[in-house]
């Protein structure tokens, strides 16, 4: 019977997906349309969606989690994403205006050269590719155990599935399209968010002054670590990392920043960035707040939370809260998977059609526009067929905090495109273009020796600041090979 219910209410909620998608594709399905919505979206709308996009399911299932053992100290991290996101609005966006850029690796290409302009288009394909396949994979994995477990469905089945249903909506119009379901998703998901805190509020009876004093009495609410320079959620750590995850993830991200293209002129850009860039510190507050009374619903009726803490909330809506809770979790949770990885899909399909096939603009040109579609069809599915695979993968490993999994791998991912950014906007130095690629590579070689080293012999656990490290690495040799081009052009 549960299974039926959910079943129902996701139906309902793909076929409002289907309308949108509908409506959207009408006036235009062309490759202008798909990769930059004809540059006709207003930053207002841009905003709310990119809310959706930047919080994912995971979110919504990790960072309630996280408090069992982190507390609240995620608000470190948090609190460094605005100031993330200022840099973004007032450094990079004037770059990418400036250059009138389809894919933002674009100025890697302008500013050293053919090979440094593929490995940045590289690195950014492996890393948001897996990290959207982490985000998708903790839901499906939630949908499989809710309902299609019942009915024996393998979950191969239902990850294709899934997938299947993002690739319908997407594939005609792509980010024209992508904007307004992120956007309906964004309200959906965070009106789930604030009804889930009145119904668990309702189960321990509290009103919203007695769970605010419930909250700053726990002892879960801690939320600044300043004393433990050697753990890692220390502040300083914590919130650099997160300013500079924030630069990296969004400000060097295509699938972040393509929607930002969108708008018609900077000035509304940097309007859309700041705005929903303050947005995240009480949306993620509310995650937190509901962790909290999660742990006190658990203790009052005497439940046994799971061992794995990305299961505490699914497994208390499904259990101990009735359908309704169950159908506002379940809305909230694929509203929120749904609208960060359909719009990944969307940029990772843009990004191999303009920065690894090299397509070029139709002119006018019907034929060409035609295999254009042609190609940037074909690319959508093999994209969405990887998207499954890594899932599987993803699955077969296993890993009891997704959100610690994503940002350590940006760490290692996103620290190169971090380093030939700030290399590139900060210095006149001009590297020998050929040799880019292998400092990208060798610098999270680098890192991981390191993290590996510091583990074995110092006992200290390196966190996210391995992607300061990594970009710093970057730079060196960056800077090495612009010393090396010097002192050829002096032989010279």
């Amino acid at each position: 019977m549960q299974g039926t219910f959910i079943l129902i209410v996701i139906a309902v909620y793909l076929g409002l997906l289907m309308l949108v998608s509908y409506l959207t594709s009408r006036k235009g399905s062309d490759n202008d349309a798909f990769f930059r919505a004809n540059k006709s979206s207003k930053w207002y709308v841009v905003a709310v969606a990119m809310i959706g996009t930047s919080i994912s399911g995971v979110t919504f299932v990790s960072v309630p989690g996280m408090v069992r053992n982190l507390d609240m100290t995620y608000m470190q991290m948090v609190f460094g994403f605005f100031f993330g996101y200022l840099v973004i609005a007032y450094v990079l966006l004037p770059l990418y205006y400036r250059l009138n850029l389809t894919t933002i690796y674009g100025y890697l290409g302008q500013r050293y050269g053919e090979k440094s302009y593929k490995s940045g288009a590289w690195f950014f394909l492996v890393s948001k590719i897996v990290g959207a396949a982490a985000r998708l994979y903790l839901v499906a994995f939630i949908l499989q155990s809710l309902v299609f477990d019942q009915w024996g469905v393998p979950f191969v089945l239902t990850v294709v599935g899934i997938i299947l249903v993002i690739w319908l909506y997407s594939n005609k119009s792509g980010i024209k399209t992508i904007i307004w379901t992120d956007w309906l998703q964004t309200l959906l998901f965070l009106v789930a968010l604030v009804l889930i805190i009145f119904y668990v509020s309702k189960e321990i009876n509290m009103n919203i002054g007695e769970m605010a004093v419930a909250i700053k009495n726990n002892p879960h609410s801690r939320m600044f670590v300043f004393d433990d320079w050697a753990s890692t959620q220390n502040f300083f750590k914590q919130f650099f990392s997160g300013m500079f995850i924030t630069i990296v993830m969004t400000g060097l991200d295509q699938d972040q920043m393509q929607k930002n293209l969108t708008i018609r002129n900077l000035k509304d850009a940097q309007k859309n960035v700041v705005s929903y860039g303050l947005a995240f510190a009480p949306i993620n507050f509310l995650f937190l707040c509901l962790g909290v009374l999660l742990l006190i619903f658990a203790q009052q009726k005497g439940i046994e939370l799971p061992a794995v803490s990305d299961n505490i909330l699914p497994m208390i809506a499904s259990q101990y809260l009735g359908e309704v809770v169950l159908g506002v979790f379940v809305v909230g949770i694929v509203a929120a998977a749904f609208s960060s990885v359909d719009s990944a899909l969307t940029a990772l399909t843009t990004s191999f059609c303009v920065d690894i096939l090299e397509m070029k603009t139709a002119n006018n040109n019907s034929d060409l526009e035609k295999q254009n579609i042609h190609t940037r069809r074909l690319v959508h599915i093999g994209i969405s067929t990887v998207f499954v695979i890594i899932i599987l993968i993803i699955d077969a490993i296993g890993s009891d905090s997704i959100i610690t999994a994503i940002y350590k791998l940006a760490s290692y991912t996103y620290g190169p495109l971090l380093g030939l950014y700030v290399f590139g906007l900060y210095t006149r130095l001009k590297p020998v273009d050929k040799y880019v690629p292998y400092v990208a590579v060798l610098a999270p070689i680098l890192c991981f020796a390191f993290e590996v080293a510091m583990k074995k012999f110092a006992g200290y656990i390196v966190g996210y600041e391995l992607l300061l490290m990594n970009g710093l690495l970057t730079g060196l040799g960056l800077w090495l090979l612009s010393v090396r081009r010097s002192d050829q052009m002096v032989r010279q």
